[in-house]
């Protein structure tokens, strides 16, 4: 659970593809990343999706571009020209997330790349455990590099944190969104999957991953919470859907049928 923290050197170029804004940046260490900036409309909720859901894939053997803590000082920016770029500069100093650029990867596409039902299962198994609503066929998020299948930007993971409203109810959910998935026609091993993943995700790692969220992320409830609070409820969500998994694996099963 090791995450490298590095200082952005020099800005590239805005990734203007992205709700949020982010950016290609060169950090301090010679590489260049994706930067998911905390200025950004989601604000650090988006990083700590981010970071839950890339920590969760790795845990889980997927192939990820390696994560970083991203660090913007308060004088990075200022000769940037355009005032929108600027704006989210300033409004971003402190820590933020990056993640590993591949250079000349080329986006996942259904047609011309072929997924096996084992693999394709264990990503609808994870993506429906995260609720993310962003694998799909209009923005796949997956990279095809070096000839192997690569998951990027789980940012629109978790989006319960947006509302912080009757999050029990919502650990609980099915996630219906999943019948969009990508690669929910060839996931066919969920039952297998669930098996195999409900014994990695045990509390004990949930909590480890949990654990890596920043502090100075963890300010922007309005309510008595601290830092640590906000952690034990996304503790409690994470541990709850492993827990209840079957709700969602019989979603996306019965999802399936209805596709094929």
């Amino acid at each position: 659970m090791e995450i490298r923290t590095v200082n952005v050197t020099r800005y590239i170029t805005p990734l203007r593809e992205g709700g949020s804004l982010p950016a290609l940046a060169e950090a301090d260490d010679g590489f260049k990343y994706v930067v998911k900036f905390r200025g950004s409309g989601h604000g650090t909720k988006a990083l700590i999706s981010e970071l839950i859901g890339g920590l969760t894939a790795k845990v889980l053997g997927f192939r990820i571009p390696e994560l970083v803590f991203i660090n913007l000082d308060e004088a990075f920016g200022q000769s940037e020209g355009d005032e929108e770029i600027q704006d989210l500069l300033q409004g971003s100093r402190g820590l933020n997330m990056g993640l590993h650029f591949l250079s000349g990867a080329f986006t996942y596409d259904p047609v011309t790349t072929t997924v096996d039902e084992k693999l394709a299962s264990q990503i609808v198994w994870m993506d429906a455990f995260l609720t993310n609503v962003d694998r799909t066929v209009k923005n796949t998020n997956m990279l095809v590099w070096n000839r192997q299948l690569w998951l990027i930007d789980h940012g629109s993971t978790l989006y319960f944190h947006h509302t912080w409203d009757n999050w029990q109810k919502q650990a609980l959910s099915p996630f219906a969104m999943v019948k969009d998935h990508v690669l929910l026609p060839f996931a066919s091993k969920l039952d297998e999957v669930d098996a195999e993943f409900k014994q990695i995700l045990s509390k004990e790692k949930i909590a480890e991953i949990v654990n890596r969220i920043p502090d100075d992320w963890l300010n922007w409830t309005e309510g008595s919470e601290t830092s640590q609070d906000l952690r034990d409820v996304y503790l409690q969500f994470l541990t709850m859907r492993i827990d209840n998994s079957m709700l969602y694996v019989k979603e996306a099963q019965d999802a399936r049928k209805a596709l094929i």
